[in-house]
């Protein structure tokens, strides 16, 4: 796996159950999978000659994040190396412009959108165009290596697009903009699909976001309707399939006020949105990642309860006094039902360092277990309980 990531750490923790040793290219010894994996190759995911050393005696080749270069990745699979995903289908993770037009020849909803690449000069016109041709309800976006919010600028207007333009333009950076969607929220539609072709998904799910980043994740989606569940599963495996998508693959949606589902963005390896099948689903989205790697056949994705909740925990504005693990202490004797996943990272504002899955019992409400998950990650944050209590005193 490329990537030294939570991603990768957890994907290990499964690799083990299926008896397999997961090889990790990790940027250094203390990343999250060189921690604990046995197998860690050290080097940079842009050094064609640090792949090489992690793929070489490798069944496949897979990744926890999407950065390394396709030229690299060509040029393994011109090595006889299975590179999975294939650098075909991972383009259209890498780059939204690509993306975009691709989606749109398949006949997949997607928000109006603009190329802004090229001359910088004509690339402001063309913007300006966009813009006054929708009211100005614009977002910019890097065409690549954005993630979390980064390399998304949300405007509130002419002015403020224009200098998001005049700022990032040019250089290394080539952007695009796309109409503002009005939106009641955000979906993920997460599907793997095999060499073999099996595809399997999961129940849509909600994701709400902060600060540009996943929070919370709401499994499945409430209030949903199931034409529109089984719409979003079926754009999911369809794309996988046309792109040949090999491994997890997340379609990140939007819901519009008017109830219509509109495609935002492409994963093509284990996601945040997925993290709640470690505690809710029949086969967490880290297996079925290594059995459609390893061209098994695909497990069972049913949710093992009618509300699932994954919290992030998220570092601080300023580290708590009290350490990890004594937080954790106080968690368990207070919620023992938490399912709790630490990355084994140091924390730093809004840094994703863990998160929490709350199982609802039966006859659980959404609004009841969500407050639960969000209130034990906030205490793996901050220390502190939102609903005041002490934990010195039980009450």
């Amino acid at each position: 796996m490329i990537g030294g990531g939570q991603l990768a750490r957890m994907t290990h923790q499964s690799a083990i159950a299926l008896g397999e040793c997961l090889r990790v290219l990790a940027g250094s010894a203390d990343e999250p999978a060189a921690q604990v994996s046995a197998n860690v190759v050290i080097g940079a995911h842009d050094d064609l000659e640090a792949l090489r050393t992690a793929a070489e005696g490798a069944v496949a080749l897979t990744f926890d994040h999407e950065g390394v270069p396709l030229a690299h990745l060509q040029a393994l699979e011109a090595e006889g190396v299975q590179v999975r995903p294939p650098s075909a289908a991972l383009h259209f993770a890498q780059d939204k412009m690509a993306m975009r037009r691709r989606l749109s020849e398949l006949g997949l909803p997607v928000p109006d959108f603009v190329d802004l690449s090229g001359d910088v000069p004509a690339a402001r016109e063309a913007l300006i165009a966009f813009g006054d041709a929708h009211d100005w309800q614009v977002v910019l976006k890097a065409v690549s290596g954005g993630y979390d919010g980064r390399g998304v600028w949300i405007t509130s207007g002419r002015d403020d697009a224009l200098a998001a333009f005049d700022a990032n333009a040019g250089g290394d950076t080539i952007l695009m903009a796309e109409e503002k969607v009005a939106m009641a929220r955000e979906l993920s539609a997460m599907v793997a699909r095999s060499p073999f072709g099996q595809g399997a998904a999961w129940p849509v799910v909600e994701t709400v976001q902060r600060k540009g980043q996943c929070a919370v994740v709401l499994a499945p989606a409430p209030g949903l309707s199931e034409e529109s569940a089984q719409r979003a599963q079926q754009m999911s495996l369809q794309l996988a399939d046309e792109l040949g998508v090999i491994g997890n693959m997340a379609m990140e949606l939007f819901e519009t006020v008017d109830g219509e589902l509109i495609v935002n963005e492409l994963a093509m390896r284990p996601h945040n949105s997925g993290h709640w099948t470690m505690d809710g689903a029949v086969t967490s989205q880290f297996e079925q990642h290594l059995r459609a790697v390893l061209d098994y056949p695909l497990g069972d994705t049913s949710a093992r309860s009618e509300v699932v909740v994954m919290a992030n925990i998220l570092g601080a504005e300023d580290a708590p006094a009290m350490s990890m693990d004594e937080r954790l202490h106080h968690l368990f004797a207070r919620m023992p039902d938490a399912k709790v996943h630490l990355y084994g990272k140091s924390e730093r504002p809004d840094r994703k360092i863990g998160h929490v899955n709350i199982v609802g019992l039966p006859g659980a409400t959404v609004d009841d277990v969500r407050e639960r998950a969000e209130r034990a990650a906030t205490w793996m944050s901050t220390a502190v309980w939102t609903d005041g209590w002490d934990p010195h005193t039980a009450s």
